[in-house]
């Protein structure tokens, strides 16, 4: 999902995410966007595998 960058209110950016709607985002997430700009957001699934089975083998050394 692409978002654009309305304008900055103090630690968010205001950003349009569909058909005129709009929300705050944490600066601390984008620290060099400016306005204008366009932040593109997605989920990466090859990341999100490898942490559930990091924890997964993190959990079974705590617990047997």
């Amino acid at each position: 999902m692409d978002v654009i960058v309305d304008r900055i209110e103090g630690d968010y950016a205001l950003v349009e995410i569909e058909k005129g709607k709009m929300c705050n985002l944490p600066i601390e997430l984008v620290p060099d966007v400016k306005e204008g700009d366009v932040v593109t957001i997605a989920i990466n699934k090859d990341k999100t595998k490898d942490r559930k089975k990091t924890v997964e083998e993190l959990m079974n050394s705590v617990f047997e």
